[in-house]
């Protein structure tokens, strides 16, 4: 069954690895079927959360930028998956001011269940990707209807545009876009 993806490309590096393996997830997803939307960050105006809370009351951020469009299309979407490099053990700022900015949808009627993440990094060992698996999984537990579905990890990828050269990372980015 056709689902709505949307993937949220975070880095915002020319030649990006993590955005080559999210290009590869929506090729996969295409593919299967699924109606998918791709945004990358890179380019978007995204301000920090000033932790007002007016969103908890109005239900929409007072902040005017482009988080207003991209919320909408998370609200939306069936299946999410976020793309990060990793920095210094942690997802990118981006992507983090990104997840706090969502804060409206916590109380809205939001489509989404299943979230996935895609990460790059230069550290070669599992545990580079733990800390940010971790806090989107912060993110993610607190909408109860949606869950943390799994990662693609891509280590030793060091060099803008090297990610195409790990063919087994990049396979595993086309299955997970085939297998949503």
């Amino acid at each position: 069954m056709a689902k709505k993806v949307l993937i949220l490309s975070t880095s915002l590096r020319g030649g990006s690895n993590s955005d080559i393996l999210a290009r590869e997830c929506e090729r996969g997803a295409k593919e299967a079927g699924h109606e998918v939307e791709y945004i990358s960050l890179k380019g978007k105006e995204i301000k920090y959360c000033i932790g007002c809370l007016s969103c908890q009351t109005k239900g929409s951020c007072v902040l005017q930028d482009d988080v207003a469009e991209i919320m909408a299309k998370v609200k939306d979407a069936e299946v999410i998956v976020y793309a990060t490099p990793i920095y210094y053990y942690e997802m990118a700022g981006q992507m983090k001011t990104l997840l706090d900015r969502l804060n409206p949808l916590y109380s809205s009627d939001y489509a989404f269940r299943d979230i996935y993440m895609i990460a790059t990094a230069a550290e070669e060992e599992d545990s580079a990707f733990e800390k940010a698996y971790n806090g989107l999984l912060g993110w993610v537990d607190c909408f109860e209807k949606a869950e943390l579905k799994g990662i693609v990890t891509g280590g030793g990828i060091v060099d803008p545009n090297d990610a195409g050269n790990h063919k087994d990372t990049m396979q595993k980015a086309y299955h997970l876009g085939k297998g949503l």
